[in-house]
């Protein structure tokens, strides 16, 4: 049996990447596996289980966790996000950058890790070595799902009849995001006279994200066309989704970047960082990815999506066309290594 943890995941409210990861890969494995909270799984566990987290965790947060790793009643697996907390300090909540290295070094007393993409693989196995772990536990690639729940795959164009074009950018509002370049991007095509909208969707971070939020709020006041909406189901995503010409990721760090792979199943082009674990999911098309991340960079790029019809038509018939992973996928390599 798969034990799987829910400690922290059963208790979010809002949406967020490991949200998302945990739910999804819960529902895919099914009766395959058994949700549980700390310490109830430990004290549950059998021989002949295994234990999969998707869960960032301490040690002060999980009183006796790093004694129950050196003294494990099961085998015991984990996925792993991304260090960011660790690579962008300034820009994360405190309290996730002090238990980070932990963390990292508590993963290396797990059985065995699924990394979310191959450069956060890459990352983790080089945080190890800084550490000085020696013998870690292997490290694969699980590709996480593009697809949604009761949403077909589309594999053609969707976009509306509505005159003016709609761009897309989901995540939380804060800095990693990147925000502010797709503000000052949109604001340099505005001035040359392109009419679009651009609409962000995602919830503002408490710590990090009120100036970008007050900036939005200001700009808005003198272009409707500019639309936050902070919280949106997934219904109501995959219709503004639908609606779009393109979305837009501008992100600065990412373990996968779900957004991009989630656009592409809906046929909707994306426009993306160049950041290593973006150019992974973008390789294979569908995307315009911007080099340097830069302010004239993500000008351009935008004005050839909004304004190229046959570049993006390209970008359409590559992102129907190519294959995806899906979430029941990810659930069956997870389920063929644990049982």
């Amino acid at each position: 049996m798969i034990l799987f943890d829910t400690t922290s995941a059963s208790a979010w409210k809002h949406a967020s990447g490991l949200a998302r990861v945990s739910r999804r890969l819960l529902e895919e494995l099914g009766p395959r596996a058994r949700p549980l909270l700390w310490p109830d799984i430990a004290s549950e566990a059998k021989a002949s289980d295994w234990i999969l987290t998707p869960e960032l965790f301490s040690d002060a947060e999980r009183p006796g966790f790093a004694d129950f790793l050196d003294n494990k009643p099961c085998r015991v697996a984990a996925i792993y996000h991304d260090s960011i907390p660790m690579k962008h300090p300034a820009i994360t909540w405190p309290k996730s950058v002090e238990r980070h290295p932990g963390y990292v070094k508590l993963l290396s007393k797990f059985d065995r890790v699924w990394a979310v993409s191959q450069a956060s693989s890459e990352e983790l196995l080089g945080i190890w070595d800084w550490q000085g772990v020696r013998n870690p536990p292997p490290v694969e690639v699980l590709s996480l799902g593009a697809d949604w729940p009761d949403f077909p795959r589309t594999r053609g164009g969707t976009q509306s009849a509505a005159k003016v074009p709609k761009i897309v950018a989901t995540g939380i509002l804060e800095p990693r995001k990147n925000q502010a370049v797709l503000l000052d991007a949109c604001a340099a095509l505005r001035g040359e006279g392109l009419e679009f909208e651009l609409h962000l969707v995602g919830r503002v971070n408490p710590h990090f994200g009120k100036p970008i939020a007050r900036r939005v709020k200001a700009l808005a006041a003198s272009w409707p066309g500019l639309r936050h909406h902070a919280t949106l189901g997934d219904a109501g995503l995959a219709a503004l989704l639908r609606s779009s010409r393109a979305t837009a990721f501008p992100s600065i760090a990412e373990g996968c970047g779900l957004p991009l792979l989630e656009s592409l199943w809906m046929a909707i082009p994306c426009v993306c960082s160049d950041i290593a674990p973006l150019r992974e999911n973008a390789a294979a098309g569908g995307c315009l990815v911007v080099e340097g991340n830069a302010v004239e960079g993500w000008t351009d790029a935008l004005r050839r999506i909004l304004t190229d019809d046959g570049l993006h038509e390209r970008l359409v018939a590559q992102a129907g066309s190519r294959e995806l992973p899906t979430w029941a996928g990810a659930a069956a390599v997870l389920y063929g290594a644990l049982v």
